[in-house]
């Protein structure tokens, strides 16, 4: 991590952030409440592997529902997200 001062070669070489979600990649599908850049940053500081993040899709009856997703290659990472999701994804555009 780059925070440590140590360079990831997936990110050096373009490889960490994928256009498409792989199949083998454990979703995270969320309600988005905060910046989609507050997302994604806390995704390039805190992990290390691949991941996907974008618009997910899911048909329930007649009813199409869409929500954001992040994917990870590495179970663990999605874990550790899924475990932090709620600190980071608040809405403070309107504090009372």
């Amino acid at each position: 991590m780059l925070k440590y001062g140590e360079a990831n070669p997936l990110a050096v070489f373009g490889l960490r952030e994928m256009t498409h979600c792989p199949p083998h990649f454990t979703r995270v599908e969320f309600d988005l409440r905060a910046n989609e850049k507050i997302i994604s940053d806390w995704i390039w500081a805190n992990l290390t592997g691949r991941f996907w993040y974008g618009d997910w899709y899911s048909k329930h009856e007649d009813l199409v529902n869409m929500q954001k997703c992040a994917a990870f290659e590495i179970a663990g990472e999605a874990s550790m997200f899924a475990l932090i999701l709620d600190q980071i994804n608040q809405n403070n555009f309107f504090d009372i």
